[in-house]
């Protein structure tokens, strides 16, 4: 017996339009369930919204090459028929779409939240960032269109016109150094726009983030200098930089300091960076209090303060940078990858745009990128430490 499709609605739920023979039979091959009650197709979602399968697919990714009212009409009818994207499809699409070249997918916002300007190709550490995140929107085919937060005569309205008029689907934020609130004013832009953190989370508002991480970080960094046989490890970071990261890099010192060194050995932390750097007596007092025999930071300029002093690098005091970079690749210390947190930022969210993931989330969610260790000369080798 040859029958119509139960979905497009050959089959009346009441049964009226078959004989009772035909109902049962269909019941019992659905499980007891009516055709209404089964999961709705792609086809149907089609049907109902008067377009063809390809455009409900693009809408429910959120595609920019479907309008803003097909894509809420679409969205409407697949929500009140019940459809959901099948996960499996949906990943190997993306494992498809992963191996092809894109073409041009969309544009993005990359907003840099630096109250310098031009911190984008400047700043020791931002442009790291900056190279990850133009990477991999290049890999998938999406442009960036580069914005200054701070940027005068910008009143939120501006900022919603020109995000709309150049079809902009979402903004990843980068080079907060200062603080992690974003201006109250530009809250509704988060909420008409999906928008994401790179190195940082945000407090205010708490937006999804990728960044380095830094508890990891300073624990491996710890574990690695024990290794290596010092045993005064201490830790100089400024307390703006400590608080802006919530205090994850003194907690893994201190973590590592509590499991590895005997209570009578440990430092205290020097967080008056900013100070010193104006008179430098207050680093001296606090070294000669410590006594470090090793001191993990993230300014290469406290190699120069140990030696003003008179001591020899590493012969006397060995140096761990947090943040190794290229630009000093002498210096022993940890490789944060920032260029994959500003990558990782990216995968984030584009993954909220196709989920039409907007406002600001109950929950945010953080991808955190591990470290890894970089040999250098301004630590001594293990058979070298006394």
């Amino acid at each position: 017996m040859t029958l119509v499709s139960c979905r497009s609605g050959g089959i009346a739920e009441s049964g009226k339009s078959y004989d009772s023979h035909i109902w049962r039979w269909t019941m019992r091959e659905f499980g007891g369930k009516s055709p209404a009650m089964l999961k709705p197709t792609m086809a149907e979602v089609a049907k109902a919204s008067g377009v063809s399968k390809n455009t409900v697919s693009l809408a429910l990714r959120g595609s920019p090459r479907i309008s803003e009212a097909t894509r809420t009409r679409i969205e409407e009818v697949a929500r009140n028929l019940g459809y959901r994207l099948n996960p499996t499809v949906a990943h190997l699409m993306a494992e498809l779409r992963q191996n092809r070249s894109p073409g041009f997918q969309a544009t993005l916002a990359m907003i840099n939240a630096n109250e310098d300007r031009d911190a984008m190709s400047k700043h020791p550490t931002v442009p790291v960032y900056v190279a990850g995140c133009r990477q991999r929107a290049q890999q998938l085919g999406y442009r960036l269109d580069e914005f200054w937060l701070h940027e005068t005569n910008m009143p939120l309205a501006r900022w919603q016109s020109i995000f709309r008029a150049r079809n902009i689907r979402g903004a990843v934020i980068v080079g907060l150094m200062q603080r992690n609130r974003l201006p109250a004013h530009l809250a509704p832009l988060w909420d008409e726009f999906p928008a994401l953190v790179t190195g940082v989370r945000t407090r205010e508002p708490a937006l999804s983030f990728a960044c380095s991480d830094q508890h990891s970080l300073a624990l491996m960094a710890f574990e690695k200098a024990v290794a290596l046989g010092y045993q005064r490890p201490a830790l100089v970071l400024d307390g703006v930089i400590d608080a802006l990261i919530e205090g994850r890099f003194t907690a893994g010192f201190l973590t590592g300091q509590s499991r590895l060194v005997p209570v009578g050995q440990r430092t205290q932390p020097f967080y008056d960076v900013a100070a010193a750097r104006g008179d430098r007596a207050i680093f001296s007092k606090w070294f000669a209090e410590n006594q470090p025999d090793v001191i993990f930071t993230l300014y290469h300029e406290v190699k120069r303060w140990i030696q003003e002093m008179g001591l020899r690098v590493p012969e006397d005091v060995g140096l761990i940078q947090y943040e190794w970079r290229s630009d000093h690749g002498g210096w022993a210390g940890m490789d944060q990858r920032n260029d994959l947190v500003g990558a990782a930022a990216v995968d984030m969210l584009i993954s909220l745009v196709h989920h039409n993931e907007r406002g600001v989330p109950e929950h945010p969610r953080a991808t955190l990128i591990g470290s890894h260790w970089v040999d250098g000369t301004t630590v001594k080798a293990a058979s070298a430490v006394d």
